[in-house]
C-alpha cells in the first residue's frame, strides 16, 4: 500500500470513529457557537485592560444585535518581578491575570455558565522607560486576549441546547 492509500485510509477510519462517537464541530450549523454568535452583551468596559478584553470577546463571539445572553466579568491582574539585575533593578516582569465571568439569560435572568481563568505573560524591563511601557502594554493586551480566548472556548464547550441557533 502506498503513502498516499495510507493516509487515505487512516482519514477515512478518523472520520468513521469521529461519527461513531457524536463528534460535532463546534462551529458547524446549529452549534452551541453558532447560538452564541451575536447574541452576547458584554459589559462595558471601565479601563484600557477592559477594553481589550471586550474587543476580543466581541471579536470572537459578534457585536451584539438582538442579544440574548448578558457576560459580566471582574478583571484582576498583578505584576511581580522575575528577574533582577546585578543592580537590583527588576528588568523582567510577570503579569497574570485572573477574570472571573457569569453569562445569564437576559429575559430571565438565570446565570448559565459562570467560572474563573487564570493565565500569565511576561515582558521585559530592561530598556527605556518608554520601551518598558510599551512592553507592559502589550502584555496587558496579550493577556486580556489570552483570558477573552479561554472564557469563549469555555462557553462554547460546555454551551447544552440553551445557546443552539
Amino acid at each position: 500500500m502506498s503513502s498516499s492509500d495510507r493516509r487515505g485510509f487512516l482519514l477515512l477510519a478518523a472520520a468513521a470513529a469521529l461519527a461513531g462517537c457524536g463528534f460535532t464541530p463546534a462551529y458547524g450549523p446549529g452549534s452551541a457557537a453558532r447560538g452564541l454568535q451575536g447574541r452576547v452583551r458584554i459589559d462595558a468596559p471601565e479601563d484600557k485592560d477592559g477594553f481589550d478584553f471586550v474587543a476580543r470577546l466581541e471579536e470572537r463571539l459578534g457585536r451584539p444585535g438582538p442579544a440574548a445572553y448578558g457576560l459580566s466579568y471582574r478583571i484582576e491582574t498583578e505584576a511581580a518581578g522575575l528577574a533582577i539585575a546585578p543592580d537590583n533593578a527588576i528588568i523582567r516582569y510577570q503579569l497574570s491575570g485572573r477574570i472571573e465571568y457569569r453569562l445569564r439569560d437576559l429575559a430571565s435572568d438565570r446565570v448559565l455558565s459562570e467560572g474563573v481563568v487564570r493565565s500569565f505573560t511576561a515582558y521585559s524591563a530592561s530598556g527605556t522607560p518608554v520601551e518598558t511601557a510599551a512592553s507592559e502594554a502589550d502584555a496587558h493586551h496579550r493577556l486580556m486576549r489570552i483570558l477573552a480566548d479561554q472564557i469563549v472556548t469555555r462557553l462554547i464547550a460546555t454551551a447544552p441546547s440553551w445557546a443552539a441557533a
